[in-house]
């Protein structure tokens, strides 16, 4: 019972400090703490972390070394200091933006799927491979791909048609079976 009574004593003789240090500093702490940040919330969380600071070590205060208050702005500007300095060792954070998306983390999936086509791509006939990649690796419109592999615009046309069915009938007879080939000798 004593115990309790002494705790109760001293919460209590806790409260009056802090009650009694706001009352007397709060404002001038208030205001220094504001002048260093710049932001009036900012300002008040390092007024009540000072504050804190002031609870935990009460025999800082009563030690005669010097005032109250030189003690209580100390202490708000080591904090200030603290908080600059690990903003500054934190990289900035960028805000997600539809012009700025999410980074991707893991880019497996791409590389599967690219293993995949380029499997593909090996099934079909050099003819047809080679006007697929004309058309959609290098970028070039039909005309420009029948110039360079010297054929006619219109055999072009049909050797990419003939080919992206011959890649669908692939993948419908056989769904994931190319992928599972290429994940199993990925492993390898």
């Amino acid at each position: 019972m004593a115990a309790l009574w002494s705790r109760t004593r001293q919460r209590t003789n806790d409260e009056v400090l802090i009650r009694a240090l706001y009352e007397e500093h709060g404002r001038a702490l208030l205001a220094y703490a504001q002048r260093l940040t710049g932001d009036r919330s900012a300002a008040e969380d390092i007024v009540q972390e000072t504050l804190i600071r002031a609870w935990r070590h009460p025999e800082a205060l009563v030690n005669g070394k010097g005032s109250v208050r030189g003690w209580l702005l100390t202490v708000a500007r080591n904090i200030v200091t603290d908080r600059f300095r690990a903003r500054a060792a934190r990289p900035t954070e960028v805000a997600e933006s539809p012009a700025n998306g999410p980074v991707e983390q893991d880019h497996a999936e791409a590389v599967v799927d690219s293993m995949v086509v380029m499997e593909a791509l090996d099934r079909l006939s050099p003819d047809h491979r080679d006007v697929l990649m004309e058309i959609y690796f290098q970028g070039r419109t039909v005309a420009e791909t029948a110039q360079a592999l010297g054929i006619p615009a219109g055999t072009v046309k049909s050797r990419s048609h003939y080919a992206l069915k011959a890649l669908r009938e692939l993948y419908t007879e056989n769904p994931g079976t190319a992928r599972l080939t290429v994940v199993k000798g990925a492993a390898a």
